[in-house]
C-alpha cells in the first residue's frame, strides 16, 4: 500500500457516458472531478459499432468515437482522466476512502459511480468473435435492432428481458427465433404470452447454441441443438442477440451501499443519491431497465448536479 494518501473533491469510478457526462457537470461547476476509467475505458460503448440513437449525431457515430469525444469534451473542462480502476472502498466513516489498483489510496468528499453493468454472453468462441467484428452479435436490442430491419434474426433468452427484446425485434424483422435453454420461460406469463401470439415470432424450447456460422466478418446462420431430440441444425439469420441478463459491477460496493437482489445499487427515487451520504451513483449500475447512452448520460448529469448541491450544504 502507498503512503500517500491524496484528497479529491469528487472522484469518479468509470467512463462510460455516465461517468463522462457527471466530469463534465462537475468540473464546469469548479468540482476539479478526477475520473478513473475503469477496467473497460469507455465503458460497453465502445463494443457498439454504430450508435444512431443518441440525440445530436445525425449520421451516427461509432461507439468508441463518441467516447473519445465524450472525454475530450470532459477534458476541456478540466477533469483531471486517470487509468486505474477502484479496487476497494471503505464508506463506513466520514471520510471516503477508495482505493485504485490495490495500492493508491483516495479521500473522497463525494463519490460518483458509474461502474455500469456487463452483459453475459454464451462464450462461445464464434460468439466472441462476431461480437468484436460488430458483424451480427449484440446484447441490446433496443441499440441495434434497427440495423436488422426486415432481416431474419436470432435471440436466446427467457427472462421479461428476453421477451421484450424479441417483441421489439419482432417489429422490424421479418422473422424472430428464440431459443430457449430450458423446458420453460423464466419471464412473466403475461411476457411469454406476447411473444407466442405474435406472428413472427418462432420459439424453440430447449434449444441450446452451438456455433454462431458466417464468413468471418457477418453472421450468416446459427446452428443449435434440440437437446431432447439430439437434432442439430442451422438458423438463416444475419444477427443473433443474446438476452441472458447482465451483471452490474458493483461487487466492491456491496459491504456499505444497498444493492438490490441482482446486485444493482439501489438510489433514492428521483435522484442519484445512495444510502451513504457524499456518494451517488450513474448509468447501468443502478439501471437495470432502460440500459441506454442517453438516460445513462441523463443520470450522470444528475449525480453531478447532487454532489455539488452536497458539497454546499457543508459550507
Amino acid at each position: 500500500m502507498s503512503n500517500t494518501i491524496e484528497k479529491i473533491k469528487c472522484l469518479i469510478i468509470g467512463s462510460g457516458p455516465a461517468g463522462y457526462t457527471a466530469a463534465i457537470y462537475a468540473a464546469r461547476a469548479n468540482m476539479n472531478p478526477v475520473l478513473y476509467q475503469g477496467t473497460q475505458p469507455g465503458g460497453q460503448l465502445t463494443t457498439t459499432n454504430e450508435v444512431e440513437n443518441f440525440p445530436g449525431y445525425v449520421d451516427g457515430v461509432t461507439g468508441p468515437e463518441m467516447m473519445v469525444q465524450l472525454q475530450s469534451q470532459a477534458q476541456r473542462f478540466g477533469t483531471d482522466v486517470r487509468d486505474g480502476w477502484a479496487t476497494k472502498v471503505e464508506f463506513s466513516g466520514d471520510v471516503h476512502k477508495v482505493w485504485i489498483n490495490d495500492s493508491k489510496e483516495l479521500h473522497c468528499e463525494t463519490v460518483i459511480i458509474s461502474t455500469g453493468a456487463t452483459a453475459k454472453y454464451l462464450g462461445l468462441p464464434s460468439e466472441q468473435h462476431y461480437l468484436q467484428t460488430g458483424g451480427g452479435v449484440s446484447a441490446c436490442a433496443i441499440c441495434d435492432g434497427f440495423f436488422y430491419r426486415n432481416q431474419e434474426v436470432v435471440i436466446v433468452g427467457a427472462g421479461d428481458s428476453a421477451c421484450e427484446e424479441a417483441h421489439y425485434l419482432s417489429k422490424m424483422c421479418s422473422k424472430v427465433t428464440m431459443l430457449v435453454r430450458s423446458e420453460k420461460f423464466r419471464a412473466s406469463k403475461i411476457m411469454e404470452e406476447r411473444v407466442r401470439k405474435t406472428d413472427n415470432i418462432t420459439i424453440l424450447m430447449n434449444h441450446d447454441t452451438e456455433e454462431v456460422l458466417g464468413d468471418g466478418q457477418v453472421v450468416s446462420a446459427v446452428k443449435v441443438k434440440n437437446k431432447t431430440s439430439g437434432e442439430v441444425f442451422d438458423i438463416p439469420a444475419t444477427g443473433f442477440f443474446v438476452a441472458i441478463g447482465h451483471k452490474p459491477n458493483t461487487d466492491i460496493f456491496k459491504d456499505f451501499l444497498n444493492l438490490d437482489e441482482t446486485g444493482y445499487i439501489i438510489n433514492i427515487p428521483g435522484t442519484s443519491k445512495t444510502n451513504i451520504a457524499g456518494v451517488f451513483v450513474a448509468g447501468d449500475a443502478a439501471d437495470h431497465l432502460y440500459r441506454q447512452a442517453i438516460t445513462a448520460a441523463g443520470t450522470g448529469c444528475m449525480a453531478a448536479l447532487d454532489a455539488e448541491r452536497y458539497l454546499a450544504s457543508l459550507e
